[in-house]
């Protein structure tokens, strides 16, 4: 699996971050919902630890399993506050083995 900052060659994280900042607020009126996806894979432990990043934020979920069952997606469609906290959110998940995040 990869995360958003893989499909960046050549760009250090803090670089992405940054860019991902100035992007998110040029398109983004905060506080506002924000859809967040995921892919993973078919474990309970890891919704567990996708739940505990979103602890405190108010979210609707939509899950779909793939064809064979082995993995799920994701749609988080969150509250934040500002491109921060999205940043944060990304960050977390991102600690996350085995996460893809869109």
């Amino acid at each position: 699996m990869i995360n958003i900052v893989d499909n960046q060659e050549n760009i250090n994280p803090d670089d992405f971050y940054a860019s991902l900042k100035e992007k998110l607020e040029a398109t983004h009126d905060f506080p506002q919902d924000y859809l967040f996806k995921f892919i993973i894979t078919n474990e309970e432990s890891k919704h567990t630890e996708i739940f505990r990043v979103f602890d405190n934020i108010k979210f609707t979920l939509t899950t779909k399993d793939s064809k064979n069952g082995k993995y799920t997606s994701l749609n988080m469609n969150a509250f934040v506050m500002d491109a921060d906290q999205v940043i944060n959110i990304y960050k977390e998940v991102g600690k996350i083995p085995g996460v893809m995040m869109l």
